[in-house]
């Protein structure tokens, strides 16, 4: 019988530093072998395109095309590919954005060394890869979601997404600064974010504003 072929993988950070700590540590183990690296989101999908690997780790932040961006671009250019994302931040929201964009995972880059690896092969079988301290994060994120914004929060954001201070909307609805503001606190709990530009940038991504 011959060998089993080896999990193929490209990285995806920013930093070189970081990338070759990834690589040191995946090319210690069996059966695992990393074909790319790449220094961008638009980088990333295009060497996922060219190289077809069986896992792509990428980093959340990375400039213009973040990693949410490109695990998108992946999946639909290099659909046998599994996405992992590997970054150091942990809010409910990245989690939850990653997931949606079809991301088999989420770990951070304090893991360990076998952890990465044993997420690097779980990604590779098909299965779901999340550090086990996200997972609560993830279904607190998934209720927030099942929060519908009512038909007011959703008019305050979509003027929001216009470019529009809160006395603007207000004159243009006929309320008072306050009840605007209310109306924001409101939208911004229900999709689990802290500032008026992630929360149109979420309900945009949800479908929730015209």
């Amino acid at each position: 019988m011959g060998e089993e072929k080896a999990i193929e993988v490209l990285l995806a950070d920013d930093h070189p530093v970081v990338r070759e700590g990834l690589r040191a540590m995946l090319e210690s183990a069996d059966g695992i072998t990393v074909v790319g690296q790449a220094g961008s989101g638009e980088e990333a999908v295009a060497l996922a395109i060219a190289l077809k690997p069986d896992i792509v780790l990428l980093d959340l932040r990375m400039g213009e095309m973040d990693g949410v961006s490109a695990t998108g671009h992946v999946l639909r250019r290099s659909p046998q590919s599994k996405v992992v994302i590997v970054t150091t931040y942990e809010s409910d929201s990245d989690i939850l954005r990653a997931v949606e964009a079809g991301a088999a995972g989420y770990l951070l880059k304090g893991s360990s060394r076998v952890e990465l690896i044993n997420a690097v092969r779980t990604a590779a079988r098909g299965d779901t890869v999340l550090t086990p301290s996200l997972a609560t994060k993830l279904f607190r994120a998934r209720g927030m979601e099942r929060q519908p914004l009512s038909g007011r929060e959703r008019e305050v954001l979509r003027l929001v997404s216009q470019g529009m201070t809160n006395a603007e909307i207000s004159r243009e609805l006929f309320v008072g600064e306050a009840t605007v503001k209310t109306h924001l606190l409101r939208a911004f709990k229900k999709l689990n974010v802290s500032d008026r530009t992630a929360a149109v940038i979420t309900a945009l991504e949800r479908g929730l504003l015209p």
